[in-house]
């Protein structure tokens, strides 16, 4: 599982700046999942070859210019909970102020690797006014300007060498599910009703789940492992920014998983917060089932459950072949069938086509239909081959692999889905020059 680092600091430090400078250049090769930009506040990183995840935590604070003191101590006190690393943004220009003597003071008892950067340092003699947040007693102040990038390779090194992995203990090799969705959808209740027992103290306050808790469920010839995002949260914590602290928690348990139940409410219908996690399952390539719980509340006419899938589906565009299955953990309804899904797109997660059936099937079918032309130039694609990865992974080698459109590429994706079942499976297209 990877690091996730949390940048925090007061507002208009230029927190976003370096959130989308750390994530640009991962971003820009990986992520070509078209609809990703929904998720404006969680990202992966990569510096010499160590991936993480960042978290911009000023996305999550709610009004702008005007942001209550509280707010802030709010964010910097759940990203010290939460992350593994944490990044303390401050400004030059500004000098030192009262907020950040704030966030020092809690970082400082903090019992995780901090780094202090000062932004805005774009002139050599910017150095020097650096020099007093040395006064914040947390240890070097790495000067950098994330609009240009000047300085950002020295934080970044500093930055990975903080990161201390938990080392596991070795996990039999089993499925992982990660049961994930926003508060109070009925996570834990679906862990308890699988399991059979109270594993987790269920109530009915928003967000009581903490630590991920790991179960190893072994039934009617499944043996998979729970991830639940389950546990109990200290009193004074309920009323902080719930969304933030969701997703966070999500974080976690989408990356350690192999297959995510994303479990909607039938009552609230798609969130974007639903669409926010769904963003991030597809960016970490994870399988996906969509559970919709409460079915057994819903007034039923004779279409409801089609209607409601294709709405839910249109909310999901592009990344629309997924399973949907109503349940009732209540009622105990078809719950099992959502593990038995969760293991077919673990299965179909793992498809590997081999190369010459890729081509048969594939290269007639560009043939008839090739990519547009560009300013009069073909395209043309001579050859597909799977890469061995744990996504599935096409490249597809062409002439002018720059002049592909994503239209052209959401039309091979398609093609690829009706010739081999990846439902529930995020796929990634390659294209280059042969």
């Amino acid at each position: 599982m990877g690091n996730i680092v949390a940048i925090v600091g007061r507002p208009n430090v230029g927190k976003s700046t370096l959130f989308n400078r750390l994530i640009e250049r991962k971003e820009a090769i990986t992520d070509n999942v078209a609809g990703t930009t929904r998720d404006r506040h969680y990202g992966k990183a990569e510096w010499n070859g160590v991936v993480f995840s960042v978290i911009d935590t000023g996305g999550y604070i709610s009004g702008s210019e005007d942001v209550f003191e509280g707010e802030i101590r709010k964010q910097v006190a759940l990203a010290i909970d939460e992350a593994d690393s944490i990044l303390f943004l401050v400004d030059v220009h500004h000098g030192l102020t009262g907020m950040d003597e704030t966030v020092a003071k809690m970082l400082r008892k903090a019992k995780k690797p901090v780094i202090v950067a000062a932004n805005k340092v774009d002139e050599h003699a910017r150095q020097y006014a650096a020099a007093e947040f040395y006064g914040l007693g947390l240890g070097e102040v790495y000067c950098i300007a994330a609009q240009s990038g000047a300085g950002t390779g020295e934080l970044l090194d500093e930055l990975v060498k903080s990161f201390t992995k938990p080392t596991a203990e070795e996990e039999p090799d089993i499925p992982k599910f990660a049961i994930v969705g926003r508060p109070n959808v009925g996570k834990s209740s679906l862990v308890n009703a699988l399991l059979g027992r109270e594993q987790n103290i269920v109530t009915s306050v928003a967000g009581t789940t903490r630590d991920p808790i790991n179960t190893r469920w072994n039934v009617f010839g499944h043996d998979v492992m729970l991830l639940d995002t389950a546990g109990i949260r200290k009193k004074a914590k309920v009323d902080e920014d719930i969304e933030f602290y969701s997703v966070i928690r999500s974080i976690r348990a989408i990356e350690e998983s192999d297959v995510c139940l994303l479990m909607i409410d039938a009552q609230d219908g798609v969130q974007q917060q639903d669409l926010h996690i769904l963003s991030i399952i597809q960016k970490n390539g994870k399988g996906l089932v969509v559970l919709v719980n409460k079915w057994d509340l819903i007034e039923k006419e004779t279409n409801t459950m089609k209607a409601f899938e294709a709405d839910v589906k249109q909310r999901m565009e592009p990344f629309t072949d997924v399973p949907v299955l109503f349940i009732s953990v209540l009622e105990k309804q078809r719950i099992l069938k959502a593990v038995e899904l969760g293991m077919q797109v673990h299965e179909d997660r793992q498809r590997k086509i081999p190369t010459r059936k890729l081509n048969d099937v594939l290269l007639p079918i560009i043939e008839r239909q090739p990519p547009p032309m560009y300013k009069a130039k073909q395209v043309s694609i001579k050859f597909i081959t799977q890469l061995p990865t744990y996504v599935p992974t096409f490249v597809f080698y062409c002439n002018l692999p720059q002049y592909i459109k994503p239209s052209y590429e959401r039309f091979l994706e398609n093609r690829l889905r009706e010739h081999w079942r990846f439902t529930g499976v995020p796929i990634r297209l390659f294209f280059r020059k042969k």
